[in-house]
C-alpha cells in the first residue's frame, strides 16, 4: 500500500508543478516584450547615448551664458509678472471652485441616488478632465486674444471636472449621523446640507482647494509662454532673445515664490486638517 501511494505521489507531482512553471514562463515572456517594446520606443524617440552627451554639452554652455543670473534693470516688471500669475492663478481656483462645488453636490451618490444619472454625470467629468490647462490656454487666447483673461478661464476649466469629482467623493465619506439628526428634526433640506453635511466637508474642500492653487500657480507660468501673460510671457520673451542670464534670474524668483506659496498653504492645510 505504501509503494502504491508513493507511486502516485511521484505520478501528481509533475502535473502539481505544470502551473507554476506556466506562470513563471508566462512572467518571463511579458518582461522580455516589455523590455522589447520600450528599446523600440527609445530607438524611435531617439533616445540615444550620443543625443544625451551631446544634449548635456549644450545645457552646459547654457547655464554658462545664464551665469551670473540678472535682472536686466528691469525687477519691477518681473516682479508685477509674478503678481499677475499668481492673480491668474487666484482667480482661476476661486471661480473653480465655485463651479465645482455644485457639481460636486450632483455628482455625490448620496445625494443624487439614481445610478443611470450618477454615471452619465461621472463619465462627462471624466471627459472633460482629459483636457489639460494649457490646451484650454491655446483655444481661450485664440479666441479672446494674449492676455491673462484667457489664462485665468483655462486654470478654472482645467480644474473644475477635477475638482467635482473630489468635492463628490468627500460628500460621500461623510458621516451621515450628524445629517439624520438635523433632517430628523425637521429641518428643509437646505438646512441638512447647511448644518449636516457643510461642517464635514468644507474643511476637507478647503484643503483641496489650496492645493490647486498651488498647482495653478506652477501652471499658470507655462500658461503664460502660449500668450496668456503672466511670467511665463516675460521668460518666453528673455529666452527668444537668448538673454539667459535674465531667464535664470526670473525661473530663480519664480522658484522662491512658488516655494512660499507652498509653504504658507501648508501650514494651511495642516490646521484645516
Amino acid at each position: 500500500m505504501k509503494d502504491e501511494a508513493y507511486r502516485q505521489a511521484l505520478a501528481a507531482a509533475p502535473r502539481a508543478m505544470q502551473p507554476a512553471w506556466a506562470g513563471r514562463t508566462a512572467r518571463t515572456a511579458l518582461a522580455l516584450g516589455a523590455i522589447v517594446a520600450l528599446l523600440l520606443m527609445a530607438l524611435d524617440l531617439q533616445l540615444t547615448p550620443q543625443t544625451l552627451f551631446t544634449g548635456f554639452g549644450k545645457l552646459g554652455r547654457l547655464l554658462g551664458t545664464a551665469w551670473p543670473p540678472t535682472d536686466g534693470g528691469q525687477l519691477p516688471r518681473i516682479l508685477r509678472s509674478i503678481a499677475e500669475t499668481f492673480a491668474m492663478a487666484f482667480a482661476g481656483t476661486v471661480l473653480a471652485v465655485l463651479s465645482a462645488i455644485p457639481l460636486g453636490v450632483i455628482g455625490a451618490k448620496t445625494v443624487v441616488s439614481n445610478p443611470i444619472v450618477h454615471f452619465v454625470f461621472r463619465r462627462f467629468l471624466d471627459l472633460f478632465r482629459g483636457v489639460p490647462a494649457l490646451v484650454w490656454a491655446l483655444i481661450l487666447v485664440s479666441a479672446f486674444g494674449l492676455g491673462p483673461f484667457g489664462g485665468v478661464i483655462a486654470l478654472a476649466l482645467a480644474d473644475i471636472p477635477n475638482l467635482a469629482k473630489l468635492f463628490s467623493e468627500a460628500i460621500e465619506n461623510v458621516d451621515g449621523r450628524p445629517i439624520e439628526g438635523v433632517r430628523s428634526a425637521g429641518a428643509s433640506p437646505l438646512k441638512v446640507m447647511r448644518y449636516g453635511l457643510a461642517p464635514q466637508v468644507t474643511p476637507v474642500m478647503a484643503s483641496q482647494s489650496l492645493f490647486f492653487l498651488e498647482g495653478n500657480f506652477r501652471n499658470a507660468a507655462v500658461l503664460g509662454i502660449v500668450g496668456a501673460g503672466g511670467i511665463g510671457f516675460e521668460l518666453e520673451e528673455r529666452i527668444r532673445i537668448f538673454a539667459f542670464d535674465q531667464a535664470f534670474f526670473i525661473i530663480l524668483l519664480y522658484m522662491v515664490a512658488v516655494a512660499g506659496l507652498d509653504t504658507l498653504s501648508r501650514e494651511l492645510r495642516k490646521k484645516l486638517a
